[in-house]
């Protein structure tokens, strides 16, 4: 059997390893990005010079030919299903007997004047990193249009470079769509602490050219002009699936999948960016857009198209993330306002820049997740705590068995036990004996 797939993201390179753990089957890979599977979160790290391209593939270039999994590099541009093929931008015909979809996203545009100027861009591939290269070269001023987490990682790009920042969110503070207000103004004030200017509840009009069709200035809808060479559009991504449109493939913002990740044709399988749940449990997202989601994806995927039938199950809730250099990790469904069935515990270091948060049910104080800021915590912890219903008051006093950070750094149990129990005295948890740690 010919297993064809689509994407070399974490998706697709999952799915491909794990029909290879569990069959003989044949496998090819197609990209239009890249020939080598490579980690999509490391992009930034080429730019700002920590890193070069080949240091961000997981595998080395032979693993592919070893586990006898074919590479090709082309683009998809239609699929005919009735006859299982695919034809590329070249009219080539690759032909298929199960087909996985795992195309990822796309930058967003909406359709602003100017946005297809030269200097103005999206960040998602590695051709958007190696764009920005030639678009940012010996420029002075950008402006960044949309906060989220790409946003925040095309500042701190930009900034690695010297370059000015006006960094343009529609919201009242930063990512405030996602994090609870206390959480986002402690970003917002870690940016402005980095020299990049927040400017929020601001919306792009337009985008303006010089005379050589480059970008000069952008408009806001209050009618600020701001100067600039270089615009980024990081207002969010959305399924790749612009080629698989007006097709007998059942699609809405993504491929629209089931628990099996099945499509509505026989044969064709989706999973990761591009892959829409067509019923999501309650309070998730029906489209995930997360790399370890997309691993998990691609390990049930497998099972399935070997003949042993997987529901995917993500289990418990979990991203981590980077605002600059403070570290983020959410646990559970944390949303920027507790349910109403949830009370919200927040404690905040007076450095402002490290941070806990817990939400727990009102009646029984049973944990439902974390936030945490400048502290790292382990994941298999909370996820426990989390699965087994425990207790806030004991979560809160066992804290310290989640705890990472590295030797020698200052531990925060105590002040974070000694502030819940004034917040919840009903809940009373045991303070632990304060530790002495040295500082370094």
């Amino acid at each position: 059997m010919k297993i064809v797939i689509i994407g070399n993201g974490i998706s697709g390179v999952t799915t491909a390893r794990y029909i290879r753990k569990l069959s003989d089957h044949e496998i090819l890979m197609i990209s239009s990005e890249s020939e080598h599977f490579f980690s999509r979160t490391a992009l930034m790290y080429i730019f700002m010079g920590h890193m070069k391209y080949e240091h961000t593939k997981p595998y080395e270039d032979h693993f592919w030919a070893k586990n006898r999994i074919q590479l090709k590099q082309a683009h998809i541009t239609s699929i005919d299903f009735n006859n299982k093929k695919l034809i590329s931008s070249t009219q080539e015909e690759i032909s298929y007997d199960k087909l996985v979809i795992a195309t990822g996203s796309k930058s967003n545009k909406f359709g602003w004047p100017g946005q297809d100027l030269k200097g103005v861009q999206g960040l998602y591939s590695k051709q958007d990193v190696e764009l920005m290269e030639e678009n940012t070269a010996g420029i002075a001023e950008a402006v960044i249009v949309g906060g989220g987490l790409i946003g925040i990682e095309m500042a701190e790009m930009l900034c690695s470079r010297d370059i000015k920042v006006n960094f343009l969110i529609r919201e009242k503070s930063y990512w405030n769509n996602i994090l609870p207000p206390e959480e986002a103004q402690l970003v917002g004030r870690h940016i402005a602490e980095h020299h990049i200017h927040l400017l929020t509840e601001t919306e792009l009009k337009e985008i303006l050219p010089d005379e050589n069709g480059k970008v000069k200035s952008i408009i806001t809808k209050d009618g600020r002009e701001i100067p600039c060479q270089f615009v980024g559009l990081t207002t969010g991504v959305s399924p790749n699936i612009d080629f698989l449109k007006n097709t007998d493939l059942n699609t809405d913002r993504g491929v629209l999948v089931n628990e099996f990740l099945e499509t509505n044709l026989p044969d064709v399988y989706a999973l990761g960016d591009c892959a829409q749940f067509i019923q999501p449990k309650k309070n998730h997202p029906p489209v995930e857009q997360l790399w370890y989601t997309g691993q998990m994806q691609g390990k049930a995927l497998a099972r399935t198209i070997c003949g042993k039938p997987t529901v995917y199950n993500r289990g418990i809730w979990f991203n981590s993330a980077k605002f600059l250099d403070i570290e983020y990790q959410t646990y559970g469904l944390m949303f920027n306002n507790p349910l109403d069935d949830e009370d919200t515990f927040y404690w905040e270091h007076s450095n402002g820049k490290i941070a806990f948060r817990a939400n727990f049910t009102k009646s029984e104080g049973v944990i439902r997740g974390f936030n945490f800021f400048g502290i790292r915590f382990r994941q298999v912890v909370a996820e426990q705590w989390i699965r087994n219903s425990k207790p806030i008051a004991t979560c809160i006093s066992e804290l310290d068995q989640g705890f990472f950070d590295p030797e020698f750094y200052k531990n925060y149990h105590h002040e974070i036990a000694e502030s819940f129990n004034k917040a919840f005295p009903q809940h009373s948890s045991k303070v632990p004996k304060k530790k002495k740690f040295l500082i370094w």
